[in-house]
């Protein structure tokens, strides 16, 4: 999360003196020194963001390899991601603790059966997964959405022209028809985040038009709309009540919610878990008992008997 943070515009693995200098982070290990519970320091150091990161990444290893691949990442967020978007983070998206530093070639500098070029490109590690999962929760700042334009910029022109935003909104058509939602024309979409973002050009949209202060809370939902079918269906769906007390509430930022919200989740479930485990230790404990009377009785009758049951 440092590394996300401090080394925010180069991502090459490699935090120099002017970026501390620049950053909050001398201000956090002040904090976080003379703070005593470590999960109010929100920043880098809670722990409780550390359990959400670490439960969701080892919620889609499913193989214990400590290695993410695009079949495991498709089922983040019960499917949300398209297969489209899964494609592209793991070709293009930034890859900070690779060996190779250099950005990744466009698909037509790639040659077809060249697999040289992306052997580290065929799983995420733990570090990229929190890259990712940081970009994903929380699209409203610079690092974000940097992460997201690269990875729907494919002919890295640094600009997003409707050809573009048009193929990664084709499969959220067919998304929306398979599970019976609204169609939502790509025409209708594009005039809607048009109006809220106000970008420089008309016909593209670069990274500062994302940035401008005024739009920087919804920017992500073009993000959304391109690849995150669940988090779109939710924008169209918004509530302004619930939207004007999510301004208002304590969090700073929509990943400090989200964590809240995710870290809750998991401690129920890990509460339900142990419950349930209590509950099967108990009926242990009395079949047990009830075998040790039985096997007294027959004891007594001199018919012998065994103290555990055959299963």
């Amino acid at each position: 999360r440092i590394f996300y943070v401090v080394n925010s515009h180069t991502h090459n693995g490699k935090i120099t003196a002017r970026q501390i200098r620049r950053s909050d982070l001398l201000s956090s290990f002040q904090t976080v020194d003379e703070e005593e519970d470590i999960n109010k320091v929100t920043q880098y150091f809670s722990y409780e963001h550390f359990y959400v990161l670490y439960c969701r990444f080892w919620e889609l290893d499913s193989d214990r390899d400590y290695r993410i691949t695009r079949e495991d990442l498709l089922k983040y967020a019960e499917h949300s991601l398209s297969h489209t978007i899964v494609d592209r983070i793991f070709d293009a998206a930034p890859r900070p603790f690779t060996n190779d530093s250099s950005p990744p070639p466009t698909a037509a500098e790639t040659p077809e059966n060249d697999e040289s070029t992306n052997n580290h490109r065929d799983y995420l590690s733990y570090e990229d997964f929190i890259f990712f999962m940081l970009s994903e929760e929380d699209k409203a700042n610079e690092i974000s959405v940097r992460y997201w334009f690269t990875c729907i910029d494919v002919d890295g022109d640094n600009k997003l022209n409707n050809m573009e935003m048009r193929s990664f909104y084709a499969v959220q058509l067919d998304r929306m028809q398979c599970l019976g939602h609204e169609i939502v024309p790509f025409e209708d979409m594009l005039c809607q985040m048009i109006d809220m973002i106000k970008p420089a050009h008309q016909d593209y949209l670069i990274v500062s038009d994302f940035l401008q202060l005024e739009c920087a809370q919804v920017s992500g939902a073009l993000f959304d709309a391109l690849f995150n079918l669940n988090k779109y269906m939710q924008f169209e769906q918004r509530d302004p009540f619930m939207e004007r007390q999510k301004r208002e509430d304590e969090f700073d930022s929509d990943w400090d919610r989200f964590a809240c919200i995710d870290y809750t989740r998991l401690a129920m479930e890990e509460e339900a878990r142990e419950e349930e485990a209590m509950e099967i230790d108990w009926v242990t404990v009395e079949e047990d008992d009830d075998d040790d009377d039985m096997g007294d009785e027959f004891s007594s009758l001199g018919l012998g008997g065994a103290s555990e049951a055959p299963f």
